[in-house]
C-alpha cells in the first residue's frame, strides 16, 4: 500500500482516538460507582463509605482531567485534518457535537468541582445529588459523540444538496435515534463499567495481598463485581445488537468480520477459527459452528447474509449508478434553475449512489472517463483488510466471556463466601486490569477499520476527505501529538499509582464518633433486653 498523505491522516486521528480512549472508558465506569458508592454512604452513614466514595474519587478527577486534555485535540483534527470531510457533512456531524459540549461537558466540568470541594459545603444529600450529577454528564458527553459517529456508520436522516455540495440534515430525530448509535452508545458505555470494574477490583486486589486497606477493598470488590457482572453480561449481548444492526447498513464490515466469501445458505454458521486469505478469497483451516452466524446476524433460519464476492458485485453496480448521478449532477449544477427536468428526475433516482461513483477519484479525476478495469478496482477497494478484523473481533469477544467469569467468580467469593479470596484469584484480578482496555481498543479498530475505505458509509470516501496538506506537515504533528499523550500517559500513570500507593485518606474523627455512636446503640440495645427480660 502507498503510503500517502490519506494513510498518514488515518494514522494520525487513529493515534490519537486510541490515546484518548485509553482514558475514556475508566471515567464512565469510575464515575457511576462512585456514585454508588456514595448513595451507600448516605443511606448507611458508615465513614468507609465516604472514605471509598473519596478514595475512587480522586482517581476518578485524575482520570477526568487527561481524558479532556487528550479529547479536546481530537475535534481540531475535524477543520485541520479532515477539512472536506467537516464541509461535506458539517450540518450533520456538528449538531451533536455542539450539544455535547452545551449539555454534557459543561455540565460534568460544573459539577466535577462541586463534587471534590463541596464535599464540607453541601449536605450529605445535596453532594449525593452532585455526584450523580457528575456521572450524568460524563454518559451523556459519550451519548453525543456516539451519535455522530453512528450517523458516520449509517447516514440516516440526510440528504445530498447538488447546490451546496454538502450533505444536509433532514430530520434530527432520525439521526438521534439511529439504531447504530443507539446500540454503540449502550456498548460502549456498558465496556466503560466493565473497564472500572476490572480496575476497581484489581486495585482492591492489590491491597488485600499486601494486607493494607482491608475493610475498603473488600467492599469496593463487592460493589465492582456486582457492577462488572452486570456490565460484562450488557456488554456481550449489546454487542450482539450491534452486530445484527450491521446486517442493515454495514453488510461488508461484518461479512469482513466473518471472511465470509461466499453467500452461504440461510441459516450460515459462525466460523469460529480459520485464517483467511484476502488473495485467494477463502478462509483456510476454519472451524465452523453450523447456524450461529445465521441467528446471530439475523435472527432467523431464514434470511440470508451476503458474502463479500456478492457485496463486491453490488458495489460494481453502484459505482456504475453513482455514474449516472454524477454525470446528472454535473447538469443540474451548470443550468441550476434551468435544469433539465429529466436531468433532476435521473439524479433523485440515483443519488444514493453518488459516493460510490466518488471511489473513482482515487483512479481518475472524472468518475466519467473510468475504465471498466478502473471500476472493478474500487469496487474491490470496498472490501476492508479482513484478517485483522476477523482476529481482532474474536479476541474481543474472548476477552468479553473472560469478563463475565471473572466478575462471576469474585461476585460469589463476596455474596457467599464471606469476602473471602483466594491469593490466586487476587493475583489474576491484578494483572487483569490492562485486559478491557485492550477489549476497548479492539472494538474501536473493528468499528472503524472495518468502515474503510469510507469515512461516511456509502456516503464519502475516505480519500475524498482529508485536507490538502503535505506529508511532511502531517508526519511533523504526528511525532508531536505522540510526544505529547506519551508525557500525559506518563503522567497519568505516575499519578494513580502515587495515590493507590499512598491509599485512601481515613478521617479518623469521623470513624471515631461514628464508632461511638454505634457503640452506644449497641449498648442502649443491651439495656433494653436486659430490662424487658424478666429475673428468673
Amino acid at each position: 500500500m502507498e503510503f500517502g498523505i490519506v494513510e498518514l491522516s488515518r494514522l494520525q486521528f487513529a493515534t490519537t482516538a486510541m490515546y484518548h480512549f485509553l482514558f475514556v472508558p475508566l471515567t464512565l465506569g469510575l464515575s457511576v460507582l462512585v456514585a454508588i458508592m456514595e448513595t451507600v454512604y448516605v443511606m448507611t452513614n458508615r465513614p468507609i463509605w465516604r472514605q471509598m466514595t473519596k478514595f475512587w474519587g480522586m482517581l476518578f478527577g485524575i482520570n477526568f482531567a487527561l481524558g479532556v486534555a487528550t479529547g479536546i485535540t481530537m475535534e481540531f483534527q475535524f477543520g485541520m485534518n479532515w477539512s472536506y470531510y467537516s464541509h461535506y457533512v458539517g450540518d450533520i456531524f456538528g449538531a451533536p457535537l455542539a450539544l455535547e459540549g452545551l449539555m454534557a461537558f459543561f455540565l460534568e466540568a460544573t459539577f466535577v468541582g462541586l463534587f471534590f470541594f463541596g464535599w464540607d459545603k453541601l449536605s450529605k444529600v445535596a453532594h449525593l445529588v452532585v455526584a450523580w450529577l457528575v456521572a450524568i454528564g460524563s454518559n451523556f458527553s459519550a451519548l453525543w459523540i456516539l451519535i455522530a459517529n453512528g450517523w458516520m456508520q449509517n447516514p440516516v436522516g440526510a440528504e445530498f444538496n447538488p447546490m451546496t455540495m454538502r450533505m444536509e440534515m433532514t430530520d434530527f430525530f432520525a439521526v438521534l435515534f439511529n439504531e447504530v448509535a443507539q446500540a454503540k452508545f449502550v456498548h460502549t458505555v456498558s465496556a466503560g463499567y466493565v473497564t472500572a470494574s476490572v480496575f476497581v477490583l484489581g486495585v482492591s486486589a492489590w491491597y488485600l495481598l499486601r494486607n493494607r486497606h482491608v475493610e475498603l477493598a473488600r467492599r469496593s470488590m463487592t460493589v465492582a463485581a456486582a457492577f462488572g457482572l452486570a456490565s460484562a453480561f450488557s456488554v456481550v449481548l449489546l454487542g450482539d445488537e450491534s452486530g445484527y444492526s450491521a446486517t442493515h447498513s454495514q453488510k461488508m464490515k461484518l461479512a469482513a468480520i466473518e471472511a465470509m466469501w461466499e453467500t452461504h445458505d440461510a441459516p450460515a454458521p459462525f466460523n469460529l477459527i480459520g485464517f483467511p486469505d484476502q488473495e485467494a478469497r477463502e478462509t483456510h483451516y476454519a472451524i465452523e459452528i453450523p447456524w450461529a452466524m445465521g441467528l446471530i446476524g439475523t435472527r432467523s433460519l431464514t434470511t440470508e447474509i451476503p458474502g463479500i464476492n456478492d457485496l463486491v458485485a453490488t458495489a460494481e453496480e453502484r459505482i456504475r449508478s453513482g455514474m449516472i448521478a454524477y454525470e446528472a449532477l454535473l447538469d443540474v449544477r451548470e443550468k441550476r434553475d434551468n435544469a433539465d427536468p429529466a436531468m433532476t428526475a435521473q439524479f433523485e433516482a440515483h443519488s444514493a449512489d453518488l459516493g460510490f461513483a466518488y471511489l473513482l477519484k482515487k483512479y481518475v479525476d472524472n468518475p466519467l472517463d473510468a475504465s471498466e478495469e478502473q471500476i472493478k478496482l474500487a469496487a474491490n477497494d470496498t472490501v476492508p483488510t479482513v484478517w485483522p478484523l476477523f482476529w481482532a473481533f474474536r479476541l474481543m469477544v474472548a476477552l468479553g466471556f473472560g469478563f463475565i467469569g471473572t466478575m462471576a467468580y469474585f461476585f460469589y467469593r463476596a455474596s457467599f463466601k464471606g469476602m473471602n479470596f483466594p491469593r490466586p484469584a487476587l493475583h489474576m484480578a491484578v494483572w487483569m486490569i490492562p485486559a478491557p482496555w485492550i477489549a476497548a481498543e479492539l472494538g474501536w479498530f473493528v468499528a472503524e477499520f472495518g468502515r474503510q475505505p469510507w469515512t461516511v458509509d456509502g456516503v464519502l470516501p475516505t480519500a475524498m476527505s482529508v485536507s490538502a496538506l503535505s506529508i511532511t506537515e502531517v508526519a511533523l504533528t504526528l511525532a508531536g501529538f505522540v510526544i505529547f499523550y506519551t508525557i500525559l500517559f506518563i503522567v497519568e500513570m505516575g499519578l494513580m499509582l502515587k495515590y493507590i500507593r499512598k491509599g485512601p485518606y481515613q478521617d479518623v474523627e469521623e470513624t471515631n464518633a461514628w464508632n461511638k455512636r454505634h457503640q452506644d446503640r449497641l449498648a442502649g440495645r443491651r439495656n433494653a433486653d436486659a430490662i424487658a427480660t424478666p429475673a428468673e
